[in-house]
């Protein structure tokens, strides 16, 4: 990861601003650099992964614009030597130095071409504008909100910019903004036409379109590994990337000391796959001692993102610490395409595409910020095949019927696609889907409901929706977190736009906990 800030006012010194570029250094430990421009103060925390020289350092400029760019834009090598066509010239082997010549070729309608995982910054000195934009789904984070001046800024975290803007707000996926205003390029959750294909057509594309996702996020100059929980999503990445790579690859799972679900269905993947693994143990202290910590990383207080973040996080710290890893391939956005153990309520198809569109449309609040915000805080870049824009258009365009779980086991699809290729041990492949909360071992989440009903009274409890008309905590673990919360981020809660649980319209998904642990169709997925 990298870290991107911009201000477009001329109010503020350049020691302040190095200040809060300085809040998210760990996104960027490998050079930092500050630049005053007539547009405003730009910087740059990076983590470099393509074009290790400082050549690749950023902000880049040409002919007084400039380009600020957290992102891997995929193919770029093809596009660069068609830029150089052109006449363009390059000084580093960055992908995102191609910003600003395709800038000037195409223009905002570039924002619609780049097959890419991206926030950037584009400063315009023939026009004057400032373009900032993101990308369709949102794996790369970007803030914004005014200072009290009346000053628009950009940041990659919130934390960036707390204490000196007034709302702090996600910028939307799939938009760019200028002129003062967003303007959408790409909704990937939208779909205008359905694919009616048959089951085989359908699992082919499936298989076809994610192993293209996987292979093109193998292309780093930096060192690479996976994170593996046993389960069916992270299970496929790996076994798709050392098929591709045809060498052992790194993978690396975590559970607690007492009871972990995943450990042993991880450990039979890597064994399966040739891997070199790493298992890392966390205790209830563990546990407890991040928590201020994660949540001050997330910016949330959502409690699914919460729990999840926690092994997430501790098992990242432990590849930082141990290891000269940059590069993590993660399993995020498949449970939003495919249907999780609550979407098995789903009423209808109409109503089980709906909440998969809502899940996509609102995904880079919780799964991709956490997947963002754990490996950042530990100078590691995600990668999400799972969220690869081709892939997710397919996947949204299949029959919505098809998607939901008729077939007695959810994900169907998705587990097809790679069966009979001996692509994973069939017992991987067919078993029950646990959330990573619970599949570290179901004692962490009941360790974090102890521990919350040490630090909330009843009374707390019940006066929360005077304290917090916004999202008001429901559970001592929910009041727990908003006070964390709002602790390192204090008025924000806006930033998130609810608790991400299941659908209580639904029935059956009327719960006051987000584990599927709570479900009644929960059944083996804890064995």
């Amino acid at each position: 990861m990298c870290g991107i800030l911009g201000y477009l006012g001329q109010d503020m010194t350049k020691e302040q601003f190095e200040g809060y570029l300085a809040r998210t250094r760990d996104r960027g430990p490998d050079d930092s650099r500050v630049v005053e421009t007539s547009f405003g103060l730009l910087g740059f925390n990076r983590l470099a992964i393509m074009g290790l020289t400082d050549d690749g350092m950023q902000p880049f400029t040409r002919d007084g614009s400039w380009a600020l760019c957290n992102g891997e834009l995929y193919g770029f090598r093809k596009v660069k030597k068609e830029l150089e066509e052109l006449g363009y010239t390059f000084r580093s082997g960055s992908d995102c130095e191609i910003l600003l010549p395709l800038y000037r070729e195409y223009g905002v309608e570039m924002f619609r071409h780049l097959d890419a995982e991206f926030a950037c910054l584009i400063c315009d000195a023939q026009t004057g504008k400032v373009i900032a934009a993101r990308d369709p789904i949102g794996i790369r984070p970007l803030f914004y909100g005014y200072s009290e001046s009346g000053h628009i800024a950009f940041a990659s975290e919130a934390k960036n910019l707390v204490g000196w803007v007034k709302e702090i707000r996600p910028f939307p996926p799939g938009h760019y903004w200028m002129d003062g205003r967003f303007v959408p390029y790409a909704l990937p959750w939208k779909v205008e036409h359905y694919t009616y294909d048959d089951l085989d057509t359908i699992t082919a594309t499936i298989r076809e379109k994610l192993v293209a996702a996987v292979e093109k996020r193998l292309d780093a100059d930096a060192p690479l590994g996976f994170l593996l929980s046993g389960g069916l999503d992270s299970s496929l990445v790996c076994a798709i990337a050392a098929r591709q790579l045809k060498k052992p690859i790194r993978t690396f799972a975590i559970g607690m000391d007492t009871d972990p679900i995943d450990l042993k269905y991880a450990r039979e993947v890597a064994d399966y796959l040739g891997a070199d693994h790493t298992e890392i143990i966390m205790t209830r202290q563990d546990v407890l001692d991040a928590l201020p910590t994660v949540v001050a990383a997330l910016g949330t207080y959502d409690i699914t993102t919460i729990r999840a973040s926690i092994g997430m996080y501790l098992v990242c710290r432990a590849i930082h610490q141990q290891t000269d890893i940059k590069v993590l391939l993660t399993g995020e956005i498949s449970d939003e395409l495919f249907g999780y153990k609550y979407t098995d309520f789903a009423p209808s198809a109409a109503a089980f595409q709906q909440e998969a569109q809502k899940r996509i449309r609102e995904i880079h609040c919780y799964d991709v910020l956490r997947a963002d915000r754990c490996l950042a805080a530990n100078s590691l870049e995600a990668r999400v095949p799972f969220g690869d824009l081709d892939f997710v258009h397919y996947v949204m365009s299949i029959d919505p019927a098809k998607k939901r779980n008729v077939y007695g086991k959810g994900k169907y699809l998705l587990r097809k696609a790679f069966s009979g290729g001996d692509w994973l041990p069939e017992d991987i492949l067919w078993r029950e889907k646990a959330a990573f909360s619970d599949a570290v071992g179901h004692s962490m989440v009941d360790h974090l409901k102890d521990y919350a009903q040490q630090c909330c009274t009843q009374e707390q409890l019940e006066e929360a929706g005077e304290r917090y008309p916004f999202a008001t905590p429901f559970t001592k673990e929910s009041l727990l977190y908003r006070d964390l919360f709002e602790r390192f981020y204090p008025g924000q809660a806006e930033m998130v736009p609810a608790f991400w649980m299941p659908n209580k319209e639904w029935e059956g998904c009327d719960v006051d906990d987000p584990s599927a642990r709570v479900l009644s169709n929960y059944g083996q997925s804890g064995v």
